[in-house]
């Protein structure tokens, strides 16, 4: 059958590449920490589209003793871990054991069409040593266990899958245990007459071996803490003399395959070795780097030093052991030696580097001589496989890498529906693209870990890491493929992950008239009045670092800067909103603030003269009611409705033939869900919209020429798990809720039957002629949107639904916003195919960042070029009637209740100096170039214009500004933005 490993250059013992030298301290691998440590986060976590070669070899894992069960079936003899299972101080939970596990010595059947179903390319297993030979040795052969073993691998071939064969994953013979075990130097002997017969069994059609699983676990976890079996707890001296054996067995049967059966079998031997990925706890700190070098070289280098290097142990190891021993008073060092023919020995002795790696650590600098002990909780950092794939390349002479197990586990109550382990999966196997695509590492092979969920050996059946669920409570152990099954097969399908059709560029342009905008809000940027955030903001402990709008960005004096901004980003047109307390500080007509109105008609004048054209978009109402109107209800007063109106009336007379583009509230969602009546609120909300809609249509429209609407905030929902249709239903609500809770009466009529079933019987319902009044108040569809969710159903809340993100999404610098693109594009459509192809206008669209200020925010440049991208998609391809798009925000201000700590500006703003300098991003160059294309122009067209930049000292900033700790220092230069 043919394999589908690529080609490895195979070694004669007696040809052995070039002795690598000996690694320094730290190692010349360093380099990997000065690459990468310093990545921003949104280098690190970018997502890399691509695929593996075509002969990548895609596989799953299992070992015997997890899997077979049959502990004793057909005369197998018992192991160390049959022994140690049937004690009954056994601490595993349960007394659990893996004398029936999945019962695969049953059911082979079963694995194999499991395995035929996944499209796996190869199956790592293991042999039981004592279901071939009973006490450990030839002379105690058992066929029916070399049968079992047969008729696996023919089956594996039939269905064109390569077998990957460890022979020791950790389940010695008992009998060879009572001498001793590994601690026994006669082992490597008997080890290699085991391999020998394998070899000779199998090796017509076995072509990957492993001789050990993880030796570091075996000498460590088994003979230094005492954990594992055989349970010695000696941390001194035994790991080292055992790890002495191992390494030196794992030779010996090496060489035995090279000289009597590499020539006729062609096949290759390596063996699989663990390694954490070590990050200095400070990397800026050279004995930091000194600490996570060492952290790998005693974890990983124990092993890997001497078969890929130069047959000796890592200085780093020798002169700390050595130095310990020394201090203990000891004659010798507690690491053994190897004589030098030894290490000629053991020198290049795989064909391959097979690597399991699960998580990342952190190291410290401490002084220590044992390994690093494995930790409880196994953390999802999947930028360190790259890392580690990275450090093998530069340490062992860029050898081939299969990574032979890597997974996470999930507890025993998760069946099928495992969302986290398709994250880890989706996150981890990128990571691993990155380093094969982009760093160039010799990645051949990914195997999950693992086919099924099986006994997890100290942890018994209470967590699994299994593709398929396997109900152990049923004889028969039916098996179940989880989401993650799905998952991965779609990834070997692909072999990888191809750009999708939604992260491919789109190139075009918007209509001609397309609204170019960005925004802020009243009391985010200027001086405020008394309103319900003012009040709010000076309650002690209520807002992050006591922060609050008083002085903001101080726009309310700052208009002819303000607008020079917007010159420079060429927008067409800037939306900003009415503060109600500062025109009217009590809410009512009853006294007027001609002051605070002459502020407003300046800022329109001044933005009209600026030829930001053709009209300016108004807010009327952006979450700042006067304190006195809340002081009688709020929004929760139906008396409001007719003082919103009054209010409207008043601002539409005074500016309404300046201003031609309005929006009544923005995302009323927000101001009804935060109340003790969120159903009232939003009934309130809708009927005060209609009647300021019905107030201009009738009396301002036909003189001011004017359009008016709601914008109405939503992120898009997916289901967390798509082959789940409670998943499916619950995305499907929590978009309809979301949108539906407002759009529904205005763009339909009366509220949708989501709503009606969520509210449990608590929504008010609209009069016959309420519903007449409020369906049709729009002009166009004002739209909020920054990020998408998955959803999942709960037993609790109005929707019945939760909401996660995907891990793979990249941050921002508030925790509810994910950069996820390609839910624009949907949710754009949603709103065509539910509310009539509305004529859409983007209202607010941006991304956040927290800590220090770095004014080359990528981060926001490739926000606004996916997102736009998104909305050209709409509107070319789907034919969605988008009209506008505004950036939020033009400048960083108060967000709210997390203070100044969120900053969304594409203009940073100093508020360390009284003058409140406003500084450009470089997303401002990003956006104003987007603006002056219209859109993205093929560069398949050559050269355009629009691309150009602005000439030199056409726009210039006077200070910038060095942000460290919190402390902001002018530095004194000119610079051209």
């Amino acid at each position: 059958k043919p394999l589908h490993l690529p080609p490895v250059v195979h070694i004669h013992p007696n040809q052995h590449p070039k002795m690598l030298p000996p690694s320094e301290v730290p190692s010349k691998s360093k380099v990997v920490w000065e690459k990468f440590s310093h990545q921003s986060k949104f280098q690190r976590k970018l997502y890399h589209y691509g695929t593996f070669p075509q002969h990548f070899s895609w596989g799953v894992s299992s070992s015997a003793y997890q899997t077979e069960g049959g502990w004793n079936a057909d005369g197998k003899g018992a192991s160390i871990w049959d022994t140690f299972t049937h004690k009954p101080s056994s601490s595993i939970p349960d007394k659990a054991n893996g004398d029936v596990a999945c019962d695969s010595y049953h059911r082979l059947k079963e694995d194999l069409y499991m395995l035929r179903a996944l499209k796996v390319k190869s199956y790592r297993f293991s042999l039981s040593w004592s279901r071939i030979f009973p006490n450990g040795l030839r002379t105690s052969l058992n066929q029916k266990g070399v049968d079992y073993y047969n008729r696996l691998i023919d089956g594996l071939l039939a269905d064109n899958i390569t077998p990957m064969v460890t022979l020791y994953y950790w389940d010695l013979p008992q009998a060879l245990q009572n001498n001793g075990g590994w601690y026994n130097v006669g082992m490597i002997d008997i080890f290699n007459d085991f391999c020998d017969f394998c070899f000779a069994t199998f090796g017509d059609r076995v072509k990957f071996w492993m001789t050990f699983n993880q030796p570091y676990t075996i000498a460590w976890s088994g003979y230094g803490l005492g954990q594992i079996p055989p349970n010695v707890k000696n941390p001194g001296t035994a790991p080292f003399k055992v790890a002495h054996n191992l390494i030196k067995a794992h030779a010996k049967a090496y060489h035995t395959y090279d000289d009597k059966y590499r020539r006729s079998q062609g096949g290759l031997v390596s063996i699989a070795l663990n390694g954490d990925w070590f990050e200095p706890k400070d990397v800026n700190v050279p004995r930091e780097v000194v600490a996570a070098d060492r952290a790998l070289q005693f974890q990983l280098g124990w092993f890997a030093h001497p078969i890929f290097k130069n047959g000796d142990y890592p200085d780093a190891m020798k002169w700390q052991v050595g130095n310990k021993s020394e201090l203990q008073g000891l004659s010798e060092s507690r690491l053994p030696v190897f004589s030098d023919e030894e290490k000629r020995f053991i020198q290049g002795t795989a064909d391959m580097f097979c690597l399991n790696h699960y998580t990342t650590k952190i190291a410290k600098d401490e002084e220590k001589d044992s390994p690093t002990t494995a930790i409880s909780n196994q953390r999802a950092v999947a930028w360190g496989l790259r890392r580690l794939l990275n450090w093998i390349k530069e340490e062992y002479g860029d050898p081939q890498i299969y990574i032979t197990e890597n997974g996470v586990s999930t507890d025993s109550k998760t069946t099928w529906d495992d969302s986290a382990r398709v994250f880890y999966y989706k996150t981890y196997i990128n990571e691993a693209l990155k380093a094969h695509d982009i760093d160039g590492v010799k990645v051949k092979g990914y195997t999950a870990t693992s086919l099924m969920d099986s006994f997890e050996w100290l942890h018994g059946y209470t967590v699994g890491f299994g593709l398929h669920h396997v109900d152990f409570t049923n004889p028969n152990r039916p098996r179940t493929p989880k989401y993650s099954a799905h998952f991965y097969y779609q990834v070997i399908k692909n072999n990888g992950f191809p750009t999708t059709d939604d992260d491919k560029p789109l190139y075009g342009h918007f209509r001609k008239d397309f609204i170019w905008s960005t925004a802020t809000a009243s009391y985010q940027v200027t001086l405020e009045e008394d309103n319900i955030w003012d009040k709010f903001a000076h309650t002690p402990l209520r807002i992050f670092n006591d922060d609050n709008g008083d002085i903001a960005c101080d726009s309310y004096h700052k208009v002819e800067e303000d607008v020079e901004i917007l010159k420079h980003l060429k927008v067409t047109h800037y939306r900003f909103s009415i503060s109600w307390s500062r025109v009217l500080p009590d809410g009512t007509t009853k006294h007027i603030n001609e002051a605070g109105l002459n502020y407003y008609h300046k800022l329109v004048d001044t933005l009209l003269a600026a030829n930001i054209q053709p009209h300016v978009c108004i807010t009327l109402y952006h979450w700042d009611l006067p304190q006195a109107l809340q002081d009688i209800g709020g929004w929760e007063n139906e008396t409001i409705v007719v003082k919103f109106r009054d209010y409207a009336d008043f601002i539409f007379s005074r500016l309404g033939h300046k201003v031609k583009f309005w929006i009544t509230i923005n995302e009323p969602y927000n101001i009804a869900n935060v109340g003790t009546a969120p159903y009232t609120v939003g009934h309130n909300l809708i009927k005060a919209h209609a009647e300021a809609w019905h107030l201009y249509n009738d009396k301002y429209r036909a003189e001011h020429k004017g359009i008016i609407s709601i914008t109405i905030n939503s992120d898009w929902s997916e289901p967390r798990n798509p082959y789940k249709q409670e998943d499916v239903d619950a995305a499907r609500r929590v978009v309809q809720f979301y949108i539906g809770w407002f759009a529904h009466p205005i763009f339909n009529g009366d509220y949708s039957p989501v709503m009606f079933r969520s509210s449990h019987c608590r929504l008010p319902e609209f009069s016959p002629e309420e519903i007449q009044r409020i369906k049709g108040t729009y002009d166009y569809f004002g739209f909020n949107h920054y990020t998408t969710v998955l959803a999942f159903p709960v037993d609790y809340g109005n929707l019945g639904a939760g909401t996660i993100a995907d891990r793979t999404w990249l941050d921002s610098g508030s925790g509810w916003l994910k950069v996820s693109p390609f839910g624009f594009r949907r949710i754009l459509n949603f709103i065509k195919e539910n509310y009539g192809n509305p004529p859409i206008i983007i209202t607010e669209n941006g991304i956040s960042e927290r800590g220090p200020v770095d004014l080359n925010d990528v981060h926001r440049s490739y926000y606004y070029e996916k997102y736009i991208t998104q909305v050209l998609k709409a509107y070319l391809l789907d034919g969605v009637d988008v009209r506008g798009y505004t950036a939020w925000s033009l400048m960083d201000n108060l967000e709210w209740a997390t203070g100044f700590s969120e900053r969304f500006g594409l203009f940073y703003v100093n508020r360390s100096d009284p003058k409140l300098p406003r500084v450009a991003k470089a997303s401002v160059s990003r956006y104003s170039t987007i603006i002056s294309c219209n859109g993205f122009p093929d560069p398949a067209s050559g050269p355009n214009e629009c691309l150009n930049p602005e000439p030199e000292g056409k726009w210039s900033i006077n200070c910038l500004y060095n942000v460290k700790n919190n402390t902001e220092t002018a530095i004194a230069t000119s610079r051209n933005v």
